[in-house]
C-alpha cells in the first residue's frame, strides 16, 4: 500500500535550499527539493480494529487502495485535500497522527455515495468516512458536528414522542448550535407555507407545538429504543477503549 502520490507530501516537509552548488553545479530551486524524513514512532495497532467497529467502518479491511473512492468523490473534485483512500491507507496502518492532521475536513463528507458505486471491493468508503467522523467525535479529537446534533435531535424528539414535529426540531437544533432562530431564509419559508396552509392544519401545528403530543401506548417502544441506543453507545465507547465519564 504505498503511497507515490505527489499531492500527499505535507508542503512543511518539502526542504527547498535558495542557493546550492554541488561539485560547481548549480542546483538550486526545483532540483534541490528534498522531502524531510519522518520516523514515525506513534502508532496505534488497533486503529483499524477501533475504526471497523463503529457503524459504517466493517468492510474497510476489503481496501485494496485502488483510489476509486477519491477518483469518484463529489468533495475531492472541489478539495483535492479530501482523499478517502490516503485516509484509509492511514488507518489501516495506524498512523494516528498523520490522520488527525485533516481532522478539520474528514467530516466534510456529503454521502452523495459515488465512491461506494465505484468501490471494486465493497468497502462502502462513505460508510467508513461516516464512522471515521465518528471516532473523531468520541476520542474527543473533534467537537459534535452539526450533522450529529441534528441527528441527536431528531433522535431525541422520537424517542419522547413517536413524532416528529419539525418547527421543534428546528427551534432546538438552532438552540444546540448558537444559531438564531429568526433567520431571513427561514422567516421567508415560513411565510410561504402560512399562505399556502389550510387553517386546520396549521391549528394542528400550533396545537403539536405548544403541548407536544405523544404517540398513544408509546411508553414501552420509548424505553426499548432508549435501552438500544444507550447499548449501542456503550458498545462503542468499549471498542474504542474509552472510559467511563463520571
Amino acid at each position: 500500500m504505498a503511497i507515490h502520490e505527489k499531492s500527499l507530501i505535507r508542503p512543511e516537509n518539502l526542504k527547498v535550499q535558495d542557493k546550492v552548488v554541488v561539485d560547481g553545479v548549480d542546483v538550486s530551486g526545483h532540483w534541490s527539493t528534498f522531502i524531510q524524513s519522518r520516523v514515525v514512532t506513534d502508532y496505534n495497532e488497533a486503529l483499524e480494529e477501533e475504526i471497523a467497529a463503529l457503524p459504517g467502518g466493517e468492510h474497510i479491511h476489503r481496501c485494496w487502495q485502488c483510489g476509486s473512492c477519491t477518483n469518484s468523490c463529489t468533495v475531492n473534485a472541489l478539495n483535492p485535500d479530501f482523499n478517502p483512500r490516503y485516509w484509509i491507507y492511514l488507518i489501516r496502518t495506524g498512523m494516528e497522527s498523520e490522520l488527525l492532521r485533516d481532522k478539520d475536513i474528514i467530516w466534510q463528507c456529503v454521502s452523495c455515495n459515488k465512491c461506494t458505486y465505484a468501490c471494486p471491493r465493497d468497502v462502502e468508503p462513505e460508510g467508513v468516512m461516516k464512522a471515521t467522523a465518528h471516532w473523531l467525535e468520541l476520542k474527543g479529537h473533534t467537537q459534535k458536528s452539526k450533522s450529529t446534533l441534528f441527528d441527536e435531535e431528531f433522535t431525541e424528539q422520537v424517542i419522547a414522542t413517536g413524532k416528529i414535529e419539525e418547527g421543534r426540531i428546528i427551534r432546538n437544533f438552532f438552540a444546540r448550535t448558537g444559531q438564531p432562530l429568526l433567520q431571513d431564509w427561514l422567516v421567508e419559508m415560513a411565510k410561504r407555507v402560512a399562505r399556502r396552509l389550510p387553517f386546520k392544519q396549521g391549528l394542528m401545528m400550533g396545537w403539536a407545538t405548544l403541548f407536544r403530543p405523544r404517540t398513544r401506548k408509546w411508553a414501552k417502544a420509548s424505553a426499548a429504543l432508549s435501552e438500544y441506543v444507550h447499548e449501542q453507545e456503550q458498545r462503542n465507547r468499549k471498542a474504542l477503549r474509552i472510559e467511563e465519564r463520571a
